[in-house]
């Protein structure tokens, strides 16, 4: 299970058997304490290969920094090529799920809406250490229960 942006559009290409295969990478990030407890940031890069009609439908709403939800498995391949043996470790995805998209309002497929309830900047400065999350105005007329 993978949540990420991508880093590229995605690209799709025909296989022999005529379906069709869509590869594209995604950036995931994590945030951490060092034993020095100075904050430390990392990105970790994943492929992904989509397969069928889920492959047409990722290249047709997905683009470069889109947010997505990935489950799939891990696969290795190997090639002879020039330099020697190759390996690339990609994602197989079973399942892509897109998230909000950044601009325009309204959704993706699978994206929340934000012109409901849409999410607001923090009023005030961000500490160095903390994480910034959205800020929500709850009103309690709204629950429906």
């Amino acid at each position: 299970m993978l949540f990420g942006n991508l880093t590229r559009d995605p690209e799709v290409r025909a296989l022999p058997s005529g379906s069709n295969v869509c590869s594209f990478s995604i950036a995931t990030n994590r945030v951490y304490r060092k034993q020095d407890g100075s904050k430390q940031e990392e990105v970790q890069y994943h492929n992904i290969v989509v397969f069928g009609k889920q492959a047409d439908t990722c290249a047709q709403y997905l683009k470069k920094g889109s947010s997505v939800y990935v489950e799939g498995r891990l696969q290795t391949r190997s090639w002879d090529s020039d330099k020697g043996k190759q390996y690339r470790t990609e994602v197989v995805a079973d399942m892509v799920q897109f998230g909000p998209r950044a601009a325009g309002g309204g959704s993706g497929a699978g994206g929340p809406e934000r012109s409901e309830g849409g999410y607001e900047a923090p009023q005030s400065a961000p500490k160095d250490d903390a994480i910034d999350y959205p800020q929500e105005d709850i009103n309690p007329d709204d629950i429906p229960f």
